[in-house]
């Protein structure tokens, strides 16, 4: 009589991987999309950029500290310059766009130290710098949030300058131009120049020293852009927005070229 062998049942607890029909078993088939440089799954500059800008936006909305602090700051100004000036004398007149980039710019040095100062705690700074962001895409983010800032604070002033200086908006064309190009140059210079201070613990009283004397070719194309946009003769005024945009387009391309760099060393 034939003797039966018994199959023992076998002594790995590993049971056999269940593979789904039309599944490839190889490895690199089951492995998860990578995300190094060379992958298009990468997230692109642009993408960075509007994630950066859109987290510094939403919390400039929820802080308002630019509505309830920087933008009564600016007006004060305006009025102050107003009483110290003779209302009615052309003096006043004459001072005008002046004036009124000069305030812009106390409103920039405000502005820049703000949006640093929300990643100067806790390790934020850290955080942004090991989240596998472009480093142009964040300079650019920032860039913008506070070009965003920038141009909402003269929008107001404008309507001061109506208001208190009793002046025309005769050539608007230029005075859009000269303010968005002016606010660029602003925002990539103020943008470049506070990642570098904000390492510092002198950063409040440091940031003034480096960013206004390199916003001095800002201040007076703007302010000569102005003074022929408020008298009626813009075609004096293009040559100096052309300067504007040249100002700006360096110190953007400076800013995404050595953004990474210095983000690294604050």
């Amino acid at each position: 009589m034939p003797v039966r062998r018994c199959c023992s049942p076998p002594t790995s607890s590993t049971a056999p991987c269940a593979w789904p029909p039309g599944t490839s078993r190889s490895p690199a088939a089951r492995s998860p999309p990578t995300t190094d440089r060379g992958s298009p799954w990468r997230p692109t500059v642009l993408r960075d950029a509007l994630l950066v800008a859109g987290k510094d936006l939403r919390i400039e909305l929820r802080s308002k500290v630019t509505a309830g602090q920087i933008l009564p700051f600016a007006l004060l100004v305006l009025v102050l310059f107003a009483f110290a000036l003779d209302p009615d004398g052309p003096a006043l007149e004459r001072a005008t766009p002046g004036l009124y980039w000069v305030a812009v710019l106390f409103v920039t040095v405000l502005a820049v130290e703000r949006s640093f100062s929300l990643e100067s705690g806790d390790g934020v700074r850290d955080a942004l710098r090991l989240a596998g962001l472009a480093p142009g895409g964040v300079f650019l983010g920032k860039f913008a949030a506070l070009a965003v800032q920038l141009l909402v604070v003269q929008a107001v002033l404008m309507v001061g300058v109506v208001v208190l200086f009793g002046r025309d908006l005769s050539a608007p064309l230029l005075l859009l131009g000269t303010s968005v190009a002016a606010t660029a140059g602003i925002g990539a210079a103020g943008t470049l120049y506070g990642v570098l201070a904000a390492g510092l613990r002198v950063r409040e009283t440091l940031l003034p020293f480096l960013l206004l004397p390199v916003l001095a070719p800002v201040l007076i194309g703007a302010t000569r852009a102005f003074e022929a946009a408020l008298d009626g003769v813009p075609s004096d005024g293009w040559p100096w927005f052309n300067l504007l945009a040249v100002f700006a387009l360096v110190y953007t391309g400076v800013g995404i070229l050595t953004f990474g760099s210095l983000l690294e060393e604050s």
